[in-house]
């Protein structure tokens, strides 16, 4: 018999190695990092881009191949580098435009005159985009009209979107209506064709065209508010400090447009508490539920009225906070607060209907009304009793600021919201609510450390009609919610 050798024969997987070529490449690939270009403080600032790296899996396999009837030992992966999409020389190009597009002036005629974009507002307006291997500019429209806007005032008419207005209780369409001026996006392309361009070919002449409203009269009719669906009014005692800081909060809530689907937030509404934004100093509740004074004081009673108006129309909770200390003038485990940078208040109208919300203020009360399509016949809350009830504890305080207060009691409290439609509950919510103990403030030294020294009569924390009041759920010293 003679014996000979055989060249094995290899039958390979084709897919089965594609697979795990995949998986490699998965673990071990780079990308390119592309090369950006933005202006900081007005000068253009280029960030190269660097090159990445990948798997070259056909090559890689046919290593794979060979190596599979050799000595088993690792193989060398083979790589192929991976340049950025935009060039270095394509950037460089970009970064030579954003020079000569912020070192002048862009003149702009419409209609009857002309205005000058300065090169700082270009700049404000100046970003760069990849697109096609290249760094492309985009100029933000809206910018770019806001800095010339009031030479603009001469030649357009500002459109008007549709909006409602209550007419002997019953809500009523205020018509759009139509202005005609320059469009954003027109006056962004027009200025592109000049920016790459040195003076005195920095010229552009844009056209005038209508300004649609963004809600039209037959929009607005077609939204379903025809009838008031909640209502909710909220006292307050007097303060010169509520009147404002509740009364700002009403005003930039009055006349809110809740679209379907769409949420409502309060802090987004009334904006930060600020004296520019027309808020002053109140009470708050500080550290531990004790009182202090801060910026937008008393907010949370426009809060509250907010919530509990919205409750009973029906809005979808989407987050809300109570005061982590219980205030008698509000229902307890029915009231929300809001501090700013902190925690809101939200709720989304999860109906198939717009809501108009209007609010009213005086010296001692705010209401807010919810005028739309009801979904329910009725809405309905169940308090439940109070449990978990805690003590509250007694401290002293000897510093200047002390703010004398009365002692709460914590608990927990569970209300029901309950729908009704065809005279039948069809669903029920419960919201629990859980209130840490607020604690009895002296202005003085503890007289059971001091005995034979007497208390000097403390600084009230105010008279009943400014006094401050509680907190929110949780402990957050800083930033203060508004009660």
């Amino acid at each position: 018999m003679t014996q000979r050798e055989l060249e094995p024969i290899t039958t390979i997987d084709q897919s089965a190695l594609d697979a795990q070529l995949d998986g490699v490449a998965t673990a071990i690939d780079q990308p390119a990092v592309e090369p950006t270009l933005i202006i900081t403080q007005r000068k253009p600032v280029l960030t190269p881009g660097i090159d990445g790296f990948a798997l070259d899996q056909d090559a890689t396999g046919d290593a794979m191949k060979v190596a599979f009837m050799q000595k088993r030992e690792p193989i060398s992966a083979v790589l192929v580098d991976v340049p950025p999409a935009v060039s270095a020389p394509a950037a460089l190009k970009a970064k030579t435009l954003a020079r000569t597009a912020i070192a002048n002036p862009v003149n702009v005629t419409a209609g009857d005159i002309t205005a000058t974009i300065n090169s700082a507002d270009v700049a404000d307006a100046l970003t760069f985009t990849q697109e096609g291997g290249e760094l492309v500019p985009v100029l933000d429209g809206a910018i770019l009209h806001k800095s010339i806007a009031a030479d603009l005032e001469a030649v357009e008419t500002p459109g008007r979107d549709a909006t409602f207005k209550i007419v002997r209780r019953q809500p009523v369409v205020v018509p759009s209506q139509v202005g005609s001026g320059i469009a954003d996006d027109e006056l962004a392309a027009q200025v592109a064709t000049a920016i790459g361009n040195e003076p005195p070919n920095r010229n552009v002449t844009v056209s005038m065209g209508t300004r649609d409203p963004k809600l039209t009269t037959e929009q607005a009719e077609q939204l379903g508010i025809t009838q008031k669906i909640s209502s909710f009014t909220q006292q307050f005692p007097y303060a010169a400090y509520r009147v404002q800081n509740i009364g700002e909060a009403a005003r930039r809530v009055n006349g809110t447009l809740l679209m379907p689907g769409e949420t409502f937030s309060m802090n987004d509404t009334i904006k930060e508490r600020t004296v520019a934004n027309g808020y002053t100093v109140g009470f708050v509740i500080g550290e531990g539920g004790v009182f202090a004074e801060e910026l937008g004081g008393g907010v949370s009673a426009a809060t509250t009225t907010m919530w509990t108006a919205a409750f009973f129309a029906g809005m979808e909770r989407t987050f809300t906070q109570a005061h982590s200390i219980y205030i008698s003038r509000y229902q307890a485990g029915l009231e929300a607060t809001v501090a700013w940078g902190s925690f809101d208040m939200k709720f989304t109208n999860n109906t198939p209907n717009a809501v108009f919300i209007t609010t009213k203020m005086t010296d001692t009360s705010m209401n807010a009304t919810f005028w739309g399509t009801p979904t329910y016949d009725e809405i309905k809350a169940e308090f439940g009793p109070k449990y978990n009830v805690r003590p509250y504890p007694t401290i002293y305080d000897k510093t200047k600021k002390c703010l004398g207060q009365g002692g709460m009691e914590g608990f927990s409290i569970d209300v029901d919201r309950v729908f009704y439609k065809d005279g039948a509950e069809v669903n029920r919510e419960t919201i629990t609510t859980n209130y840490r103990s607020s604690p009895k403030v002296i202005c003085g030294k503890n007289p059971d450390k001091e005995p034979n020294k007497p208390i000097k009569p403390g600084k009230p924390g105010a008279n009943p009609s400014g006094s401050p009041s509680p907190a929110p759920s949780g402990d957050q010293a800083a930033p203060a919610p508004q009660s």
